[in-house]
Order: structure tokens, then C-alpha cells, then sequence
């Protein structure tokens, strides 16, 4: 499967994973669970480039300079 986000959006996936997972093991409980599937799920797509969700909508985020070196 070929690359479906880009740069600037893998970073933001980045940070946004790290702080849910954060805010899930302040919260504790519940949240420490949905905090954590949230954030390893947005840590996973950053690091792999690949979002599934996007499949589906054809949304690709990535640059032309990004898809051609996929």
C-alpha cells in the first residue's frame, strides 16, 4: 500500500499521539484506554505513512516530490 499522508501532516499525527496518550495516563480509567488506542493509532499512521481511513475518501496528502519517491 502506498503512502497516503504527508510530512507536515505525519507530525502533526506525531504530536497529537503523544499528547493523547498523555492526556489518557492523566485522566487514568477510561480515558487512560482511549487515550492510548488513540494516540499508538495517530503514533502508527505517522510512522508509517499510511492512514486506512483515507483509503476509502481517496484523500492523499502526501506532495508530488513525496508520491514520486514512494
Amino acid at each position: 500500500m502506498k503512502q497516503n499522508v504527508g510530512k507536515v501532516d505525519r507530525i502533526i499525527r506525531l504530536i497529537l499521539g503523544v499528547a493523547a496518550i498523555g492526556v489518557g495516563v492523566a485522566a487514568q480509567g477510561t480515558g487512560l484506554i482511549v487515550g492510548a488506542i488513540v494516540g499508538v493509532a495517530l503514533i502508527g499512521t505517522a510512522l508509517t505513512g499510511r492512514c486506512l481511513a483515507y483509503v476509502p475518501f481517496g484523500i492523499n496528502t502526501c506532495s508530488a516530490k513525496e508520491r514520486s519517491q514512494a
